[in-house]
């Protein structure tokens, strides 16, 4: 019953995103089943709602605590977002992941942890993805978002890709590294 919520927004969202900006989707086929984290990089606000309605899987992503608060309160709840405070190292939000991913269900996370504002690729990812991803023995799924949300696709479209399952080492910063690496030369590539 909690998920229906979900279902419902996923389904409107889905029309609308498609009718607004035709989004193009590629490496469907890598959305894997069990317990998975989806990784990737954070363009616009409007990524979770690109993520979400291209994906098969009910996805609980990691928030701002700050997006639980006022008037948003009820529809981020009702979208299975988990709180992070940013503010300190939020151990709190990676046991709630973590019980998510053991019921053989989905996260997805922005390692950047906030939309990336600046000319680099990429920001430096911190390590919550392959820690949570480690410690329950879960694939990640990388994802790249490229291109910009334009209306009706004028001037460019944004295109969500879905890169092959990798499986993490309990040398957590290694794996890092290998995930940063994995989605930096894909949005670098022609």
């Amino acid at each position: 019953m909690k998920t229906l919520f979900y279902r419902i927004m996923r389904f409107l969202g889905f029309i609308l995103f498609k009718l607004l900006f035709f989004p193009r989707i590629i490496g469907k086929e890598n959305i894997i089943d069990g317990r998975v984290v989806f990784a990737g990089n954070h363009t616009r606000w409007l990524d979770p709602v690109l993520l979400g309605i291209s994906n098969r899987r009910i996805l609980h992503f990691l928030a701002k605590i700050e997006l639980f608060q006022g008037p948003l309160k009820p529809f981020i709840k009702g979208m299975l977002c988990i709180p992070v405070n940013r503010k300190v190292h939020d151990g709190k939000a990676l046991v709630e992941a973590e019980k998510v991913l053991e019921k053989d269900e989905a996260i997805c996370i922005f390692p950047e942890g906030t939309i990336n504002r600046t000319d680099d690729t990429i920001m430096p990812f911190k390590t919550g993805a392959v820690r949570m991803a480690y410690s329950t023995s879960s694939k990640i799924v990388p994802f790249t978002i490229k291109g910009k949300y334009r209306l009706f696709g004028i001037g460019g479209r944004v295109t969500l890709t879905y890169l092959k399952p990798i499986t993490v080492t309990k040398d957590v910063e290694k794996s890092n590294k290998k995930l940063e690496k994995i989605i930096k030369d894909k949005l670098e590539e022609v």
